[in-house]
């Protein structure tokens, strides 16, 4: 697998030059020093920013200077206690572009001041998920902010850099590059490679936060026909904007599946559950036509770990169920092409810019889902 480097490094994707060595000297730059980083000590409890230490690279990993991070409900998540590969104290934080600070001994794609953003899924690279090509399901994955310390900090390490890391264009910024984070690239993969939204298609998106609005915009640029689903007028003129056909108001429709069905004359082809809970969850379901497909994106836990779901209407219809769990680093450069031909326009998703002082109220206030589009930490 080749991915495209970042600037000063110039191959380009299909390049068979072979990768660059790893600058010595470097590994341990920052490993005595500290940082400021939001940890959290106990689930559900307020928490604010502290001094740690600085982490130090894994020998097959990078230290990466975090220049913006995305604030997403999967921190959320894990701040609850809703995820068990989490160890206290902890550092949230998942979506990260930034700079290259420090390389591991054994990393030979990526040096120092490369600028990168990563998969919220970090792969082995080795197990058969991998080899298979579906990294975003690694056998052994790894994840900032879960399974070890994340990017609400000044410095986070990652893990299996050369084949995690993914170079980013000239002419990306940092704070764009974080807002692809979980949310866009897992749309992204939702809609093209699990959906396979096809143009005239209907789709339905229920939940027009993050994940849905990088969906109806993916969906919009493909030639589908977006059903927007939400409780907020705010964010369903946004997915108007956006690109949106038809809006459904749930909180003043009694039946949202019927309605969508009548704004599509039978039902949706596709249909995404952006939220996550047993009630978009069903009705994502009950909303499509015969032989639809419907896509999980939302997460699922906690109360909403076992949803009801109409399996008369599954079976009947033949319909498709399928979930989304991230996406593939190599599959980037297919995203990248498109945002760097205009064609998708992720900085349109950004919404509020904060400082990282700012973060521990942004994560913790999550669930009320209070902003509109992608809040990003700018400010370390």
């Amino acid at each position: 697998m080749v991915m495209t480097p970042p600037r000063p490094v110039k191959r380009k994707v299909g390049s068979d030059r072979d990768p660059l060595p790893a600058r010595p000297g470097r590994e341990t730059r920052r490993a005595k020093r500290t940082m400021k980083a939001a940890l959290y000590n106990e689930f559900g409890k307020p928490f604010g920013i502290e001094r740690i230490d600085d982490p130090a690279p894994p020998r097959n990993g990078v230290v990466l200077r975090v220049a913006a991070t995305g604030v997403c409900r999967s921190d959320w998540h894990g701040w609850m206690g809703h995820d068990a590969d989490i160890t206290l104290p902890n550092v949230p934080g998942h979506e990260m572009a930034g700079v290259v600070e420090a390389v591991g001994k054994d990393v030979r794609r990526w040096r120092p001041d490369d600028r990168v953003t990563v998969p919220f899924v970090c792969a082995c690279g080795t197990c058969p998920e991998c080899a298979s090509g579906n990294q975003q399901v690694c056998d052994h994955q790894c994840q900032p902010g879960f399974t070890h310390r994340g990017s609400f900090a000044e410095y986070v390490a990652l893990h299996h850099a050369d084949s995690n890391l993914v170079g980013l264009p000239e002419d990306m910024d940092h704070t764009t590059a974080a807002s692809l984070g979980c949310r866009f690239v897992t749309s992204f993969r939702a809609v093209v490679d699990q959906a396979r939204l096809g143009p005239g298609e209907w789709i339905a998106v229920h939940g027009c936060g993050g994940v849905g609005l990088s969906a109806i915009m993916i969906a919009e640029c493909i030639g589908a026909n977006v059903v927007a689903v939400d409780i907020s007028n705010e964010k369903l003129a946004l997915a108007g904007e956006l690109g949106a056909q038809s809006i459904v108001d749930a909180s003043k429709t009694g039946d949202v599946p019927s309605a969508i069905r009548d704004l599509t004359s039978g039902g949706a082809h596709v249909s995404i559950d952006a939220l996550g809970n047993t009630t978009t969850c069903f009705n994502s379901i009950a909303c499509l036509r015969k032989r639809g497909r419907h896509v999980q994106v939302g997460l699922m836990l906690a109360d909403d770990a076992r949803p009801a779901i109409p399996m008369d209407r599954v079976v009947a219809h033949e319909l498709e169920i399928y979930g989304s769990h991230g996406m593939q680093a190599h599959r980037y450069p297919a995203m990248m092409e498109m945002i760097r031909m205009g064609k998708l326009k992720p900085d349109r998703l950004v919404g509020r810019r904060i400082a990282l002082e700012e973060a521990p109220d942004a994560l913790m206030k999550m669930n009320t889902f209070e902003d509109t589009g992608v809040t990003v930490v700018t400010e370390f």
